[in-house]
């Protein structure tokens, strides 16, 4: 670990909007297409965002962490979410599945290496194919710390989280029988793939109004309900994830596998405040990596648009060209 800076929030000066100037399916297999786009420069430095859920899918926000007349910013939607298609499908959906739809677009858009950006589960998603594929990665930034841990699951689906948040908890726990409260996320999943639209729409919103509400410091209880169709992508796929440990062949895997990508520079940047992935997570990252600077940002979640999370992810992306890293 490099170092560990504090922070406090400034407004942060995202760049301007813009649009891709290349849009793409991408036919992976196994009967998925995975929508890709890209902006920016087309000759600039290139790198690949990584959203989070799993299931969350890219914005057009995303692409405002970079400077456009530097970088060539490739975005895609994950299996089953965002453009991708089958929406919401789980079927041949796997963080391998994953790491190698990466390669897929990587070698399809003719880059040799580039630099990775992911938060929440996209930063999970970049350790992952980082240390699968360290010869194509030139450095990672990586926001909001999740190793995919048993630890960290019990943590905002076994009651931790929701220490801070009892009413919200209580909303999260009270659509399930009391009786299936010692494995929730088995639980949902029982309904979120019961075959039953209604019930898994209804059990969908709930399972990502409880994210949604802890996402962001300023947050002071939950929010709409999210549509339907999104919630029921997010819902699902996460919990398929999450019910299988992130398809990992051991609960530490990503900090037991740090030493292949020691030699690769990272910013880590973590709110201090973040109940969603606590920064135990990324702090343990930063001191099993050599190359890496972490940032703990005060009164900051976990959400990538809080204001000293995004000032942090701006600074890291202009330092990380102007130092000639990538």
């Amino acid at each position: 670990m490099d170092r560990v800076s504090g922070h406090r929030n400034n407004v942060p000066h995202l760049y301007p909007p813009i649009e891709p100037f290349d849009q793409r399916v991408l036919d992976v297999g196994d009967g998925h297409q995975i929508h890709v786009e890209q902006s920016g420069r087309p000759d600039g430095i290139p790198v690949v965002v990584l959203h989070g859920g799993p299931g969350g899918g890219c914005t057009p926000a995303m692409r405002r962490y970079f400077d456009p007349k530097v970088y060539r910013i490739v975005l895609f939607d994950q299996r089953g979410c965002g453009r991708s298609r089958p929406f919401a499908s789980v079927a041949a959906n796997t963080t391998w599945h994953l790491v190698a739809d990466i390669e897929r677009i990587r070698a399809d858009l003719g880059i040799g290496r580039w630099a990775v950006f992911g938060g929440s589960w996209g930063a999970t998603l970049a350790l992952i194919y980082a240390q699968e594929h360290p010869d194509r990665v030139a450095a990672l930034v990586l926001r909001g710390v999740f190793l995919m841990t048993q630890p960290e699951l019990d943590w905002f689906y076994g009651g931790g989280a929701g220490k801070f948040w009892p009413e919200l908890w209580a909303k999260f726990t009270g659509i399930i029988p009391e009786d299936e409260h010692g494995d929730l996320i088995a639980a949902y999943g029982r309904r979120l793939f019961c075959g039953d639209p209604e019930t898994e729409i209804r059990h969908a919103r709930v399972w990502a109004g409880w994210e949604n509400a802890l996402a962001s410091i300023s947050n002071d209880g939950m929010g709409g309900d999210s549509p339907p169709n999104y919630a029921r992508a997010f819902a699902r796929i996460e919990n398929h994830y999450f019910a299988n440990k992130g398809f990992l062949s051991e609960d530490q895997q990503i900090l037991r596998r740090m030493d292949r990508i020691a030699h690769i520079p990272g910013t880590i940047v973590q709110g201090r405040y973040d109940m969603i992935c606590p920064p135990a997570s990324a702090f343990a990252l930063a001191n099993a990596w050599p190359q890496a600077r972490l940032v703990m940002v005060a009164r900051s979640g976990h959400a990538l648009s809080e204001p000293g999370i995004s000032t942090e992810l701006l600074r890291a992306t202009d330092a990380l060209h102007l130092s000639g890293q990538v």
